[in-house]
């Protein structure tokens, strides 16, 4: 088993901690410990108090799992499992479903390692590239060509990771008819969820709205809690969810007890975590809306229809890439280049869910209309 270079973490690595302006980042703007302290209840204040410091229960804590549940209409306590962090529960699911030979639908781009893990352990993947030109739109007809009848899962992310795009409704009910046909699992990174521009455009959660569908979700993203390291499994499935347990004491088997405490009072309060979290993403998209009127020239991009991130065309004689190293080295302000997602054209990743993108877009804004000048 040979797995390729992560080229989203290898660029996290290089840049996240030295650009002064993150202006690519994905998660919604964090919150302290001290914030989120004062959202508990006394419950939740209480086992944070009376928190020990030892091992916790592999699945997760019960009453976390209970929290996690109440996110979905159809799965109960017993059919979440917790991770430390989504990355985790992405690696045991396709180490427990993935056998050489088995055949991959992956819609990209994607995070990496949703398809290059199942490719890894041995599968055939086939990979259906969202287009530009149709507003990043998935077209359930090419999905259908490319189902087979030896098809074992077919990979979603959505709300879409890097475009911001969402599935429509009648199109995941295309999926969902098609892989039943074929009793392929569906797995669905969901990690932006609850971010919908329009709160009317989100589509039921994949372990809601199928038997074989596996719901990946975590505190990083929506929530703005990346510290914790804390994300889950949502599943129907009760053998699949006993494997991957299985797996997971090989991995990290338990979670961190503080993280845990801290993820439950965060659900508890998600409301108004979600609520700041959105007005936020808001705010920054309308000033987007405006940035992207002024540079239509240099410029364009299908307007997001989740947060907190967009994907824009360069539009000028450069490749992205060395536009984004000009970039951070002469006013560090940092963009990911399309590459990175293996994304076809002159694209790059702006994020839009932190206070400070007022701040790097306009140093963003000033370096593009003196650029090449």
């Amino acid at each position: 088993m040979t797995i390729p270079p992560f080229k989203l973490e290898e660029f996290w690595k290089r840049y996240e901690f030295t650009a002064p302006y993150l202006l690519c980042c994905s998660d919604a703007e964090s919150w302290t410990l001290q914030e989120i302290l004062q959202l508990a209840d006394l419950e939740s204040k209480e086992l944070w108090q009376s928190l020990n410091l030892g091992y916790t229960e592999s699945p997760g804590h019960p009453i976390l799992r209970k929290e996690i549940a109440k996110l979905y209409s159809q799965i109960d306590s017993s059919q979440v499992l917790t991770f430390a962090g989504a990355e985790e529960g992405i690696y045991c699911s396709m180490r427990t479903l993935i056998k050489p030979g088995d055949h991959v639908i992956v819609i990209d781009p994607c995070y990496q390692s949703l398809a290059t893990l199942p490719e890894s352990f041995g599968a055939g993947i086939t990979r259906l590239v969202l287009d530009y030109k149709k507003g990043w739109r998935l077209q359930l007809h090419e999905v259908q060509k490319a189902f087979r009848s030896d098809t074992k899962l077919l990979v979603l992310n959505y709300p879409h990771n890097p475009t911001g795009a969402v599935l429509e409704k009648e199109v995941l009910e295309g999926l969902i008819e098609l892989a039943r046909k074929s009793g392929a699992y569906i797995f669905c990174d969901e990690v932006y969820r609850y971010l919908e521009i329009d709160e009317a455009k989100r589509v039921p959660a994949i372990a809601d709205a199928y038997e074989k569908g596996v719901s990946l979700n975590v505190m990083t993203k929506s929530f703005g809690l990346a510290g914790l390291r804390i994300g889950w499994l949502a599943t129907q499935d009760m053998d699949f969810l006993q494997k991957i347990g299985s797996y997971k004491l090989y991995t990290s088997i338990c979670n961190s007890a503080p993280s845990e405490i801290l993820a439950l009072i965060a659900l508890r309060a998600r409301d108004r975590i979600l609520q700041r979290n959105r007005e936020i993403m808001l705010a920054n998209l309308n000033i987007l809306d405006g940035f992207m009127q002024r540079h239509q020239t240099l410029l364009s991009w299908v307007r997001p229809q989740s947060g907190t991130m967009a994907v824009l065309e360069l539009l000028i004689p450069v490749s992205v890439e060395k536009f984004a190293e000009e970039l951070v080295e002469k006013v560090g302000v940092l963009i990911m280049p399309g590459s990175v997602f293996d994304l076809p054209g002159n694209f790059f990743r702006l994020g839009f869910g932190k206070k400070n993108m007022i701040k790097a877009l306009d140093l963003f804004e000033q370096f593009l209309q003196n650029y090449g000048k």
